[in-house]
């Protein structure tokens, strides 16, 4: 029921509006591609990453921490640089269980071709750091600079991997033209980020990324039961005549992998400005069930969509859409992000355009989210996340704003993006209950107080008596609603005699109060 309740209440949110956004970084200059990462054992502490400008470059790796779920934030911390002429990149964060944080990012000098992927870790919940650890350096495959776009993942499972931590990353593009073939990169530690095993191909024979991809991003996520997958973009004709999508996976560290194909496409999206990057998730509640997300032009313009395995990526799912703005309305989406609570509740985030002004990445934008319950097919109506439609900025055509970052704990999203609004790119947070929405105008009736009978009903639903009823609605078991009434003055029952057997939802609407309550039909 409670379930059911928070796709109801979205809805509200999304007509009355939320509180305003956190500038969380205040930056002079830019600050970019965010990550948060939210402690398994205590949700209100949390860590932002991004990289950001002090006052001149190189970029900076900035941190800032809460332990109060967002009301207050540490000052910034600054991560050190492997040498003093580096600059940073491309942070992402993960926590293990008991406590520790791990950071890891690209360090790296364009001008000598030198650099790494490296890691720090905090054991104070984000307020200090340690010294860096190389993961991968640039020189390690020769001429391919394996260093760009790590991703982290650690394993919090109770599987024998326990701990390990695992980066992907790529070939940049920073050190010039690369020679093919290129591969995604994986680097594993099992002390606890002491050390990094030597680095390997997360491709193979039959399962090639190949010549034409020049940054095969692989995207990572580690299941309930220790196992690991990434997914990667592929290009061989001998594999197949279409791009595709690959799934490897390994449940012993890394030591062997197995292979499958989430998808193949004999189209693509071309726009050079749109930040296209996918995600894979995997869902704490079911270590067989995956999703992935990504941006197709099926219907003319950029849209969010995903695709989920439910056999441990063995088979996929046909793709469904997550925006629900008008399909062909000639209006893109990009900068996506997603993520899974612990009982396997999912919420999308993404930039949309519906309403601004033209088909192109240069107009105004909004950040904009969809939630689906664990028992539910389908996503709530589309709802927003910025408090206000954010006019475009030149800035946003640079590299260093491809990412934003959501993260779903205890039923409460909490979100993390840049946008210009200030005159400069800005890090903005936002946390939203999704159970009471606090932020509202909206509040919840008490269980206690709220009373339908019989239940089970056979023919006539009573409504309660000491409620000022405007409207009731009825639902079947996936959210879906199959039936509206208002309710007159004199009325105290409905006739749901027509129903078939089976569970269903009754929402029930007074002027400043809803309650969903779960009914049986005899």
């Amino acid at each position: 029921m409670r379930k059911i309740l928070l796709s109801c209440l979205i809805i509200i949110y999304s007509i009355i509006g939320i509180s305003q956004n956190v500038n969380i970084s205040n930056g002079h200059i830019f600050d970019g591609e965010p990550y948060l990462a939210i402690d398994p054992v205590n949700s209100s502490h949390m860590i932002v990453a991004w990289m950001g400008y002090l006052s001149s470059p190189p970029i900076d790796i900035k941190t800032k921490v809460t332990f109060d779920g967002g009301r207050s934030w540490s000052s910034t911390n600054i991560i050190s640089h492997a040498n003093s002429q580096f600059g940073s990149a491309d942070p992402s964060l993960g926590f293990d269980n008991n406590g520790t944080v791990f950071l890891s990012y690209v360090d790296y000098n364009t001008n000598i071709d030198s650099g790494g992927v490296y890691l720090v870790k905090s054991q104070d919940g984000g307020l200090s750091w340690s010294t860096p650890v190389e993961v991968i350096d640039a020189h390690s495959d020769t001429g391919k600079y394996p260093i760009d776009r790590p991703w982290i993942s650690v394993d919090c499972s109770s599987a024998s991997t326990n701990g390990n931590i695992y980066i992907n990353s790529m070939p940049p593009t920073v050190f010039g033209q690369i020679s093919p073939p290129y591969h995604p990169y994986l680097t594993i530690s099992t002390d606890g980020g002491n050390s990094f095993q030597s680095w390997q191909y997360l491709d193979t024979a039959g399962w090639l990324s190949g010549d034409y991809i020049q940054q095969p991003m692989a995207t990572n996520s580690i299941s309930s039961s220790g196992v690991f997958y990434a997914v990667y973009p592929s290009y061989v004709p001998s594999q197949s005549a279409y791009v595709q999508y690959i799934l490897a996976s390994t449940d012993d560290g890394g030591n062997s992998f197995s292979y499958h194909t989430v998808f193949q496409s004999d189209h693509g999206v071309s726009d050079t400005l749109a930040k296209l990057g996918y995600l894979l998730r995997c869902d704490p509640s079911d270590a067989n069930h995956l999703a992935f997300f990504y941006f197709d032009n099926t219907y003319g313009d950029i849209d969010v969509f995903m695709c989920e395995s439910f056999n441990a990526g063995i088979s996929w799912s046909e793709p469904v859409r997550i925006n629900d703005d008008l399909t062909g309305n000639n209006r893109m989406q990009d900068l996506m992000w997603a993520d899974f609570d612990s009982d396997g509740d999912l919420v999308v985030a993404w930039r949309d355009r519906r309403n601004g002004t033209d088909s192109t990445y240069t107009t105004a934008s909004e950040i904009y989210a969809a939630f689906r319950d664990k028992d539910s097919t389908r996503f709530s109506p589309n709802f927003t996340l910025t408090d206000s439609i954010i006019p475009y900025d030149t800035i946003l055509a640079y590299n260093g704003n491809d990412f934003m970052c959501v993260k779903i704990a205890n039923d409460t999203l909490n979100a993390v993006w840049g946008d210009p609004r200030t005159g400069k790119l800005n890090i903005f947070f936002q946390k939203i209950d999704l159970t009471t929405l606090a932020k509202s105008d909206a509040v919840l009736i008490a269980e206690e107080n709220v009373k339908i009978y019989p239940n089970p009903v056979k023919d006539r639903l009573n409504l309660p008596d000491n409620l000022l009823i405007n409207s009731v609605k009825l639902m079947d078991i996936s959210g879906t609603e199959i039936a509206k009434y208002r309710i007159m003055s004199n009325q105290n029952s409905i006739d749901v005699s027509g129903l078939k057997q089976g569970i269903y939802f009754i929402e029930i609407r007074s002027e400043k109060a809803i309650k969903v309550i779960k009914f049986v039909k005899s």
